[in-house]
């Protein structure tokens, strides 16, 4: 394949506090339900209770009923049997094929694992399952065992980008004839580290977030997991499978500003836009919308206004973390998910928790259910340590 080449993407699966499927979720999005409350699987003695988006439903059992996996890799897994469902693709049949997997995380699950440490600083000998459960759980390796795929298999741990960039390296892949299918996304458990983490950080809300809000205070914290496949076009044509959306074009940019805070002029997600909107060899003209990063977060959302109104001026633009709360590495991998599934329905959900304009950012994100036209979008991420990435999305090849 020619290296900017559209990249066939034929299944996608997600879960996330919004539903158990793509479809629950976009259900839940296009009726503005938002499923936000203090997070009942761990316990945090901060005198204030923040709200997290998480999952209630245990994620489906896995195959292999003997082993321990990481709620992270669970979720993985759940995400990817979703979408091979929706490909065509039998998981039993996988073996032999020239795959690969590229799953996106950022702590996942490391953290889940300090009653083991408390007990064994206090001279104990706990039980050491949690801790081989840790060692047994990259997200990706978890996939490709459990297929049983011998291809290319990476974790991308680029922070709030990870889900975002692992498709875009799982598309180069695919163009650069290495695989034939490609297993993409990204997955992340809420933790109680990460959740006092944030907290200390002094960049989370206490109530129910306000993507581009003026009185917007901070991010909640979510989970889930959101998988595409990816295939080649000799693969689809084996297959006769019609391909549901494609990668039309990647981009990521490291500005190294801060370890939290983004460029104040979005130097790194310029970069990351030009790029992918390069590659894709589209036109502002030609884009619906943009599901941006949106954390709510008073810095991130005025550094990705500016770039908005600088390089895409006029284009319909909306978080969808109001509905699902910042699943970290999974997230760009959850809004690529998204984002190809409004463009299938043609609209695209109102950003959920904004009220009041905010003067300082100049535009405003829809708040209403919206009808598109256009067949193209783009999703992006931004995340700590200056990494910026973006995703040319469309339901056409050209």
């Amino acid at each position: 394949m020619k290296q900017n080449a559209p990249v066939a993407i034929t299944g996608i699966g997600c879960l996330s506090a919004a539903g158990m499927s793509l479809k629950d979720n976009m259900a839940s999005l296009f009726a503005g339900k938002r499923h936000v409350a203090p997070p009942e699987r761990f316990f945090s003695s901060h005198p204030v209770s923040y709200p997290v988006f998480e999952i209630n439903e245990d994620p489906p059992p896995e195959r292999n009923k003997d082993e321990n996996f990481t709620r992270t890799c669970r979720l993985g897994l759940a995400a990817t049997n979703e979408a091979l469902l929706d490909a065509g693709l039998e998981s039993q049949g996988m073996t032999g094929l020239k795959a690969g997997v590229c799953v996106g995380t950022t702590v996942g699950s490391t953290m889940n694992n300090e009653e083991f440490y408390r007990d064994y600083r206090r001279g104990m000998h706990p039980d050491m399952t949690i801790i081989e459960t840790f060692l047994k759980g990259n997200p990706a390796a978890v996939i490709a065992r459990e297929l049983g795929l011998s291809g290319p298999c990476q974790t991308v741990v680029n922070a709030c980008s990870s889900g975002t960039d692992a498709i875009g390296i799982g598309a180069s892949w695919i163009r650069s004839g290495i695989c034939d299918i490609v297993i993409a996304g990204g997955a992340d458990e809420l933790c109680r580290v990460t959740y006092n983490g944030f907290i200390s950080l002094m960049i989370s809300d206490d109530s129910p977030c306000r993507p581009f809000d003026r009185d917007r205070k901070g991010l909640n914290l979510g989970e889930g997991a959101g998988m595409l496949i990816l295939e080649s076009d000799n693969f689809i044509r084996k297959r006769k499978k019609p391909p549901r959306a494609f990668v039309l074009g990647y981009g990521s940019g490291c500005d190294g500003y801060h370890l939290t805070a983004p460029h104040p002029d979005g130097k790194g997600l310029k970069n990351a836009l030009a790029y992918a909107i390069k590659e894709s060899g589209k036109t502002i003209n030609d884009i619906a919308f943009i599901n941006t990063h949106g954390t709510a977060t008073k810095d991130n959302d005025r550094t990705e206004v500016r770039v908005l109104r600088e390089m895409l001026p006029d284009i319909l633009f909306l978080s969808t973390k109001g509905y699902t709360g910042h699943t970290l590495g999974a997230a760009g991998a959850i809004e690529a998910a998204f984002t190809i599934a409004c463009l299938e329905t043609g609209m695209i959900p109102a950003n959920a928790g904004f009220i009041t304009p905010d003067p300082e950012l100049g535009a405003s994100p829809v708040t209403l259910n919206t009808h598109i036209s256009k067949k193209i979008a783009i999703s992006d991420s931004l995340a700590f340590g200056g990494h910026n990435a973006a995703l040319v999305l469309g339901i056409e090849r050209c």
